[in-house]
């Protein structure tokens, strides 16, 4: 048997170890209910140092976690960032000290400024000119001021 046959087995071998693992994983989630990801995502970093794909990861954390699994856009987004070097679990916004919203009073008084200047500007100019999302500076016009 050549080096890479030796390799693609022992990979095998370690991908049914982790495979069982994860199903072991999916008993005790069922007996904690697990709200907290971070264990998922300590599984996706595992998954990703093991090769394998954002697909076959989600599989193996519905298999695992059941309805407790994060979704699909999460996984693959997690996948994501420890391809691009990412090496912390940790929920970003736990890490951040920037603010989770942007409805501050400073960007409120900013968007009512720039449509005083010009009342025919769109939802999307001004988000623009704020750098909100247009969501959020929908939000402020007609909630924050009454537009």
């Amino acid at each position: 048997m050549g080096y890479c046959a030796e390799s693609q087995l022992s990979v095998r071998i370690v991908c049914d170890a982790a495979l069982a693992f994860i199903k072991r994983c999916n008993v005790l989630s069922a007996i904690i209910k697990m709200a907290d990801f971070r264990k998922q995502r300590a599984c996706i970093k595992f998954c990703f140092k093991l090769g394998k794909t954002a697909t076959e990861c989600y599989e193996m954390l519905k298999t695992a976690f059941g309805e407790q699994a994060m979704g699909r856009s999460q996984t693959f987004q997690w996948l994501s960032r420890f391809k691009a070097g990412r090496t912390s679990i940790d929920d970003d916004d736990e890490l951040s000290g920037l603010p989770v919203s942007s409805l501050t009073p400073e960007m409120i008084e900013r968007v009512h400024q720039i449509i005083r200047e010009d009342r025919r500007r769109t939802i999307d100019e001004v988000s623009m000119l704020v750098e909100i999302s247009h969501g959020t500076c929908h939000k402020i016009l007609i909630e924050d001021l009454k537009m």
